[in-house]
């Protein structure tokens, strides 16, 4: 009894907390619970107010990150909430892909889902609440917290994949996400439970410290088996082969402006997350997991460049070509590997970061066309056929979303994998770096495939007709011009992404 009441009069240590460092992710979360009280509350809103009041709330989240920039690189990078979370610019950079992502989102998705059983604020909502769990995903300092924004970013998108309730292929990928992603979760706790077992700590900073000081402690083994699990949780999250067989049916069922999310979003938050683990928190394991990323980005290269070609469904095309750009950006961070822990990291996080950016607006006005074009689950190559007699504007839009992704100079699809094998070369890893290039190429045939299908085939006379909505058309030409824009004059884009930082 003495004992419990010495405890009770022990004084209670709170986090300090940094209000507006936090205030990006505050603004999500507050804008996700506005939509669906308010929503709930009162009878239908006007058409479209629904989608701009989501694109307002990640607009404002990412302008707010942008101040935090500017603190950051005055103040220099800390940690927040007890060292739970990371104030840098690495994690503001990934707050503004991931809002400007919902932005572009939102305005796609408004067209496509009024006069549905969908039109209300439940999408919108989901979308801000896998967009917070995606930055805290990115920004944690924290093995748990991590874990607590994958979950909340996966369980999100699980219900937006099966959102659409009148397809059945909608709920069957929404199933099929969900039961893996179960399974990849599950390999991602049991990797914690064992990196915490080997370093007493969950915390990155703390971990970095007792690996440091382990001497021949003997939990070796131990860390590398949580290490091990842990990759196999963040592959299956970045679509990386072999845990990719995922993407295909998921992408393909799922509304196709959820696609354009899962995509960009989840992608930037997965590959975050992955260089917070690996970059950050495991550094002095580097030689063991570097030839795991090695191995994991020539799988997905070779494997998402030749199952595109052989596919027929423009969704399917596209999903295998995300697998292949993981596989491009894991060149990144194999380069990253080389200097993790050092003082001078070299060129790999901000080629990773750079290429997350540019292939994010890329991947969305994409979708964004096959949204439009077709918008039901089965976007058969055919439909495309003649695309530009029928709407030559989308067609030029989406050739040049194609030609980015093909690494064709003067668009930003050729900076982002530009960057990323040059910081293999400079790492010295020149057969990653050759293998990416050889497979860029045969990726580029897919590419090709579909503009040979818009420009030069004929409009079948069972053409259904295409309607470009205002909102939809504001994000897809945002899309292009910022894809030709930047791409020609990338020199702020690549000294702003030179400028992030990681705490340490």
């Amino acid at each position: 009894m003495n004992v419990l009441a010495q405890a009770d009069t022990l004084p209670i240590s709170e986090p300090e907390i940094w209000w507006f460092a936090l205030s990006p992710l505050l603004t999500l979360v507050g804008g996700a619970l506005l939509l669906m009280v308010v929503g709930a509350l009162t009878p239908q809103w006007p058409r479209g107010l629904y989608a701009f009041v989501s694109a307002m709330i990640g607009g404002a989240a990412g302008v707010l990150a942008i101040f935090n920039w500017d603190d950051i690189s005055d103040n220099g990078p800390a940690t927040l909430v007890g060292g739970a979370l990371a104030f840098d610019t690495f994690a503001m950079w990934s707050t503004i892909v991931i809002s400007g992502a919902v932005v572009l989102v939102s305005m796609l998705a408004d067209e496509y889902i009024r006069d549905t059983p969908n039109d209300g604020p439940e999408i919108y909502a989901l979308l801000l609440v896998a967009a917070a769990g995606g930055i805290v995903m990115a920004s944690a300092n924290d093995l748990i917290v991590l874990f607590l924004g994958l979950e909340t970013l996966s369980l999100a998108f699980y219900v937006l994949a099966a959102s659409n309730r009148r397809s059945d292929a909608s709920a069957e990928s929404g199933l099929k996400y969900f039961l893996l992603g179960g399974f990849a979760s599950a390999f991602f706790l049991y990797g914690i439970a064992l990196v915490y077992g080997a370093t007493g700590s969950t915390n990155i900073g703390e971990m970095v410290t007792s690996l440091a000081n382990r001497g021949d402690s003997g939990n070796d083994v131990l860390a590398l088996a949580g290490i091990a699990l842990l990759l196999v949780g963040l592959g299956f999250k970045i679509a990386a082969a072999p845990f990719h067989v995922w993407t295909p049916d998921v992408y393909q069922g799922a509304p196709t402006p959820i696609t354009a999310f899962m995509a960009s979003a989840g992608k930037a938050a997965a590959f975050g997350a992955l260089i917070r683990v690996l970059i950050s928190g495991l550094p002095s394991f580097r030689d063991d997991w570097q030839p795991i990323i090695w191995v994991l980005a020539v799988a997905s290269l070779v494997v998402g460049s030749f199952l595109a070609v052989v596919q027929r469904n423009v969704k399917r095309m596209l999903a295998y070509s995300s697998v292949s750009h993981a596989g491009f950006i894991l060149v990144g961070v194999e380069a990253a590997a080389h200097t993790a822990g050092e003082a001078d990291g070299g060129m790999g996080i901000s080629s990773v970061q750079l290429y997350l950016l540019l292939y994010s607006v890329i991947v969305i006005g994409s979708f964004g066309v096959v949204a439009l074009v077709a918008r039901e689950a089965d976007a058969d190559l055919s439909v495309f056929d003649g695309l530009a007699k029928r709407k030559p504007l989308l067609a030029g839009a989406f050739t040049i979303f194609l030609l980015a992704q093909a690494g064709v100079p003067f668009t930003t699809g050729f900076i982002a994998k530009f960057g990323v094998i040059q910081a293999g070369v400079d790492a010295e890893s020149y057969g990653l770096a050759i293998i990416a290039m050889v497979t860029a190429v045969i990726a580029a045939f897919v590419y090709l495939r579909i503009m040979v299908a818009m420009w030069q085939k004929d409009v079948e006379d069972d053409a259904p007709a295409i309607t470009v909505p205002v909102s939809a058309a504001i994000a897809i030409g945002f899309a292009a011009v910022f894809t030709l824009v930047a791409g020609l004059y990338p020199s702020l884009l690549i000294d702003w992404s030179d400028a992030i930082t990681l705490v340490r």
